[in-house]
């Protein structure tokens, strides 16, 4: 499970491990945190505890066109895009292990 950071502005996210404090950056968020303005997921419930799962999309020559972050409440099971953004430069292969 995890806090998870987010900005649907700039795009980008950070998940935090709720057991070890363990951060990590989803895609290529840590390129553009600086100019982020992040805040913490909320559930309309109120928690703030997560599953979280990233989609890419991708063009037809398998680059990586859209990352999309989704959420899942630990505390009601309510799921839901909480960022997504467009990658606007190749190549982007590594992105596909940055989760």
């Amino acid at each position: 499970m995890f806090f998870v950071l987010v900005d649907d502005v700039e795009g980008g996210a950070e998940r935090v491990c709720i057991g070890c404090g363990g951060r990590a950056f989803i895609a290529d968020s840590e390129e553009f945190w600086e100019d982020a303005d992040p805040g913490e997921a909320c559930c309309p419930c109120g928690s703030e505890e997560f599953e979280t799962a990233v989609a890419f999309s991708l063009a037809g020559d398998g680059s990586v066109r859209w990352v999309t972050v989704g959420l899942r409440c630990q505390k009601d099971g309510a799921a839901g895009v909480y960022a997504d953004w467009k990658i606007d430069y190749g190549p982007t292969d590594h992105l596909l292990t940055m989760v």
